[in-house]
């Protein structure tokens, strides 16, 4: 019989919750949106200014060729006006027509013959996120993004490397968590070390990734943010290379800006139903519109909630999402945001360490990929809140303030395990289990004020963003004796002897374990940080970015022994400054250079400790990178050529074979990285790259070899034209060259070789509203590690999803 489990219910929607949220959804679908009046006071003056005096105004992003708009002037234009009619006014026998996309006003011809009429545009006070990918279609983001330097650029402005992976993209793929975003994206490689648990790690640029932002706003917990929920974003932003303007210290593999979805200025509702391989269901709602006859007061809510069993024996899953968010209008110049969202993730007999791959002599087990080496007993949860505000306003000379609000409860709930021992071949006998045993929560309060605008200097105008933000992390958490908790070395006196063969295993046989606590852990983590940036145009076509970003820091940890005396340890750091500058330079309107300088200072994390249980110190470094971009289409269609170097002087690298760090002295990591991104042509969706990377110590001799070298990930959807135009085809692929375990060849292990990865999609239109999409992933049923040494974790094989979206 399986354990009892005393744990919380595994899930906070229950199904008649589902159907109330549903109901109501089907009823606010029917709400029709309002038009709100502008009140304009334009100057005659060029089209393009005007048109762009009335999109800010209305808080959407124009597009526009400039070749469609030269040599054209409108009169002035005073009075009240929707948007629709203020756009008339101005494109009238101009013969250009103004089409509504998501959060974008495309200006294009009008088509010949006929009368144009613009689709209504329910207007509110400008709110500053034009970056917004929703609707739009594309796989590229044609809006700015402050992920790199805090000031608004756009992709081809910013002198890094930036993939963003719309939502059009996330829906396509079906990249339902944060890791599956990061698999999927270029210059990116991930380990998926667990099924079930926390251990997914991705890398860039030959080093882990730790550092995850919701907008713009820094979040702790690198492994629990990659199973993060998509369902409430707009879209994902993926720095890559060093990021210390934005957060942190200067992380130098690469930083994840995860951005929200917003309210929509006209009411739509979306119901959505799965299912799919290994008994998947699930059930998605996102509602949005304006709460109010004037449009001041806007919402919007997002639930989502799947549940499945797995290729792996015995392991299920169920997760759940609820996100809210409402934006006011306090006046035509100030919006204010309060939001929040509540996630949890349950799951049952995850796979934490590998499977067992060798026998004691050395030979091949050849366990199949539903192997799970769990108990029956083992469970992971983890759950998470939000509730976050936030200020904005904007002055009459174009300067804007901001204030914002964070704050973050997280929850962490597991019993897990760990097999060691070597197999005897003969009699598939030989393992122990260690169980463990994890609970702690935690509390993080984010605030930051800052101050953005243009400013003139010799005659050119220039940009510049300053600010104060101050973080505090408090963690607390129950230490078991044993491996739980990570005490060294772990209490031996659990019988975890495994008397049946390995390959008769069914998470059965290992005794339930009983845990006593042995001390309460304690931490604090302070950051207080000054900063600033600036962008000047110093010529029409080059533009210098300087900023820095000043830190005083403060990790404080505790254990509290239930008897005995208490062991505090204390991490400071004061005055670090992470300076940062980047030049791009124009070549011509479809063409930039660029290139970009930062410092690197990462304290390690507690878990970051060598065979003797200290503290590694900091990772200390400077990344360069040059490179060449370029916007096709009127930026519909972006591409990116990097070359990169980190030069780190202490970096921290796990050691499978003492199960603790190291520290690595004068490592380099040098590379090249290729991307392309948006639409090929009308209905063509293209996400396509290579990266190349490789890492050596002062000797010469390559380090980090569980990072491939080569990388190559595409994926592309084309909707068919004519009378097929309601069938849209898509596919892709990921590539990879082979990659070992630091010491794999020493102990005779095999190395993972390279392989490709296949997915397909087809998507239906039922009608206007309704469609239906299939995914096949891994097409050929590839047999592959996500990690490697002498444990394996094997991928997902070949399975299928069937989606169905209706749009009231």
């Amino acid at each position: 019989m399986k354990p009892h489990k005393c744990r919380e219910p595994r899930s906070f929607l229950t199904r008649r919750t589902l159907a109330r949220l549903i109901a109501g959804a089907v009823l606010a679908g029917a709400q029709a949106a309002h038009a709100q009046n502008l009140n304009l006071d334009l100057p005659a003056q060029s089209l393009e200014g005007a048109l762009a005096s009335v999109a800010r105004q209305s808080g959407l992003q124009l597009a526009l060729d400039p070749a469609l708009a030269a040599g054209r002037n409108v009169p002035a234009l005073n009075g009240q006006y929707t948007t629709a009619q203020a756009l008339d006014r101005l494109l009238a026998g101009t013969g250009l027509q103004a089409v509504r996309r998501g959060e974008t006003l495309v200006i294009q011809p009008a088509p010949r013959g006929r009368d144009v009429q613009l689709a209504p545009v329910t207007v509110t006070a400008g709110t500053g996120y034009s970056g917004t990918t929703e609707g739009t279609g594309s796989y590229t983001q044609k809006g700015p993004s402050r992920a790199a330097t805090r000031l608004a650029l756009t992709p081809k402005e910013t002198p890094q490397s930036v993939s963003v992976v719309t939502r059009q993209r996330l829906d396509d793929q079906r990249l339902e968590k944060i890791v599956d975003v990061l698999e999927a994206t270029v210059g990116v490689s991930t380990f998926r070390q667990s099924v079930g648990a926390d251990l997914d790690q991705p890398y860039s640029r030959g080093f882990s990734i730790s550092n995850y932002l919701v907008d713009g706003v820094s979040r702790s917990g690198s492994t629990r943010s990659t199973q993060m929920n998509t369902a409430a974003f707009d879209r994902v932003e993926i720095l890559r290379g060093a990021t210390g303007l934005t957060s942190g210290m200067g992380y130098p593999g690469a930083s994840v800006n995860m951005v929200r979805k917003r309210p929509t200025r006209e009411a739509q509702t979306s119901l959505s139903l799965e299912a799919g391989s290994w008994d998947r269901h699930g059930v998605g709602l996102d509602m949005a519109g304006p709460l109010t006859d004037s449009g001041h007061v806007r919402g919007r809510l997002v639930v989502d909630y799947k549940d499945q069993k797995s290729w792996l024996d015995r392991y299920e899953t169920q997760r759940s999402l609820i996100y809210g968010i409402t934006e006011i209008d306090l006046s035509n110049d100030t919006l204010l945001t309060l939001g929040f969202s509540h996630q949890k993730n349950d799951n049952d007999s995850p796979l934490r360490s590998g499977v067992t791959l060798y026998y004691s002599d050395g030979s091949k087990i050849g366990l199949p990929r539903s192997y799970n080496n769990a108990p029956d007993w083992s469970y992971s949860d983890i759950e998470e809140s939000y509730a976050f505000a936030s200020l904005r306003h904007s002055f009459s000379n174009g300067w804007k303030a901001n204030l914002e609000f964070n704050y973050l409860k997280d929850r962490h709930d597991e019993i897990s395990y760990w097999r060691t021992g070597s197999v005897d071949r003969a009699t598939g006998l030989g393992q122990t289990m260690a169980p463990a045993r994890w609970y702690g929560d935690g509390r993080q309060y984010d605030v930051d004020a800052s101050l953005s605008g243009d400013f003139s200097l010799f005659g050119r105008s220039h940009e510049f963003v300053a600010g104060l933000s101050l973080s505090q992390r408090k963690n607390r958490s129950d230490n078991y004796g044993g491996y739980g908790g990570w005490l060294w070395p772990w209490n031996s006196s659990y019988d975890g002897t495994i008397n049946s063969p390995i390959w008769e295993w069914d998470g059965s046989q290992a005794n339930y374990p009983e845990f006593t606590k042995v001390s309460d852990g304690r931490g604090k983590t302070t950051e207080y940080t000054a900063y600033f940036s600036s962008r000047f145009n110093l010529t029409d076509q080059a533009n210098l970015i300087v900023g820095a970003r000043v830190m005083d820091w403060e990790d404080v940890s505790e254990t509290i022994p239930l008897s005995g005396a208490r062991s505090k340890t204390v991490k400071k750091e004061t005055g670090v400054v992470v300076p940062y500058a980047g030049v791009t330079y124009d070549l011509n309107d479809t063409w930039t250079l660029y290139g970009s300088y930062t410092q690197i200072f990462q304290p390690q994390s507690a878990s970051v400790v060598d065979i003797n249980r200290k503290p590694l110190d900091p990772e200390e470094g400077s990344a360069y990178e040059v490179g060449v971009k370029a916007g096709f289409f009127d930026q519909k269609l972006n591409a990116n050529l990097a070359l990169f170097k980190v030069e780190q002087e202490k970096v921290a690298e796990f050691d499978a074979t003492i199960n603790a760090y190291k520290l690595l002295e004068g490592i380099n990591t040098q590379g090249a990285e290729v991307e392309l991104s948006g639409e090929l042509a009308d209905g063509w969706n293209v996400s396509a790259g290579y990266a190349y990377s490789v890492s050596e110590d002062k000797e010469g001799k390559r380090v980090m070899e569980r990072i491939p070298r080569h990388t190559v990930k595409a994926f592309t959807t084309y909707r068919l034209p004519g009378e097929l135009n309601r069938w849209t085809l898509g596919g892709g692929a990921i590539w990879q060259s082979r990659y070992g375990w630091e010491g794999a060849k020493d102990n005779g292990w095999d190395d993972q070789k390279s392989y490709v990865l296949a997915n397909l999609m087809v998507r239906y239109e039922l009608s206007g509203s309704t469609e239906i999409t299939a995914n096949l992933n891994n097409v050929f049923d590839k047999k592959y590690y996500t990690a490697l040494a002498d444990i394996g974790v094997y991928g997902p094989p070949r399975n299928f999803m069937l989606s169905l979206k209706h749009k009231f």
